[in-house]
């Protein structure tokens, strides 16, 4: 079968920065290490808080280029942060940063959302992992985006990596989805009728001033105002790169599924769209450990047969799309846990060992050494 080319994506990985001697948000040596980065890597952007930065691959076909391109960033960056006295971290959530000692990037779209959100943009001390898949017709993604839902969940368990927050122990795997809660137009998308009834809601917003446009709806899942692409965001910014290339491998074989399928969860109710949502806080709270319902049965079953369905219908897609070496980190996953699981495996090991260490202390550790390997 030849390679189908088309549906390339493109990753966009969001990182916490640390001070790599008290491993809290760090209080000096930020503003040069933008800077520095900038200047050394590309690809390299400045988020809404300054103890947070972007990077991004262009768009592809090839998961292995991705990977290297990715790896290279993050090593790029911790080199750049040795410099600096900072740490770079993968994770939903920073295991020990404050709310309260945050400060804006100092850019007119983030002052501007910071007037809007006000404390909330504060409290906004999460990073995600987006994948955009380019869309043969563009003018199918909101019909895309309401058949590919119920997908969400089983995405966000994947990723999780968000266990800890301010440093305590949330006894969630996903946190990061409550704390981004918080803000307007985030969770599940709303079920939109066809293209048109999408694009009435985002007039009637945008000329009411609620938004300066689509930008601005936060969904774990939307189209794409800059690119003819539909954005996965319910993911936790995965620790290890591989993670990250098993999930967006995942997440464009559904979308080549969606759009080869039709029929593939036509049709779907309010009804559907709440079971997504219980579905979806089960992911957040046990991660690849939780019992997903499934809605045509009505049972809850364990996750990992969920994900051996879910592969099973894109096997044809993952051959067609050259990505079945990539998806094979999804079962790897589930046999070596998602990054909260290690996060916690590593505080309990470190508060076991006892000593002077600080287990938080030895999670940011492990974090920022997962992250740089790459």
């Amino acid at each position: 079968m030849p390679t189908d080319t088309r549906f390339r994506f493109g990753i966009e990985e969001e990182y916490f920065l640390a001070d790599a001697a008290t491993r809290g948000t760090p209080g000096h040596g930020v503003e040069a290490f933008h800077a520095a980065a900038r200047a050394r890597l590309p690809g390299v952007e400045r988020e809404l808080l300054k103890s947070q930065v972007e990077v991004a691959s262009a768009p592809a076909t090839d998961f292995a280029e991705a990977r290297g391109v990715l790896a290279g960033l993050r090593g790029g960056l911790a080199g750049v942060g040795r410099e600096h006295g900072v740490l770079v971290l993968a994770a939903g959530t920073h295991p020990l940063a404050q709310w309260t000692e945050q400060t804006n990037t100092e850019k007119e779209r983030y002052e501007g959302l910071m007037r809007d959100l006000r404390m909330l943009g504060r409290r906004n001390v999460v990073c995600g992992m987006h994948v955009h898949v380019e869309v043969p017709r563009p003018e199918a993604r909101v019909d895309l985006m309401n058949r590919l839902l119920p997908f969400m969940p089983l995405l966000l368990a994947l990723s999780s990596s968000s266990p800890f927050w301010q440093g305590r122990a949330t006894g969630l795997s996903a946190y990061r989805l409550s704390v981004f809660g918080e803000m307007p137009r985030t969770g599940l998308p709303e079920l939109f009728a066809d293209e048109a009834d999408y694009a009435r809601f985002v007039d009637v917003m945008t000329r009411a001033g609620a938004i300066e446009n689509a930008s601005f709806l936060w969904w774990t899942l939307r189209p794409s105002v800059k690119y003819p692409t539909l954005e996965l965001r319910v993911a936790d910014a995965c620790t290890r790169v591989d993670d990250t290339i098993a999930i967006a491998a995942l997440y464009r074989c559904l979308v080549r599924l969606a759009d080869r399928r039709p029929d593939l969860h036509r049709g779907l109710t309010g009804a559907d769209r709440a079971l997504a949502a219980e579905n979806l806080w089960r992911a957040q709270r046990d991660g690849i450990r939780a019992e997903l319902i499934d809605a045509e049965a009505g049972v809850a079953r364990p996750f990992a047969e969920h994900v051996g369905a879910v592969l099973a219908l894109v096997a044809e897609d993952a051959a067609a799309l050259d990505c079945e070496a990539a998806l094979a980190g999804v079962p790897r996953i589930l046999a070596e846990g998602s990054s909260a699981d290690r996060q916690r495996a590593v505080f309990t090991e470190a508060r076991r060992a006892g000593g002077d260490g600080e287990p938080m202390h030895a999670v940011v550790d492990w974090l920022a050494r997962t992250t740089a390997e790459g």
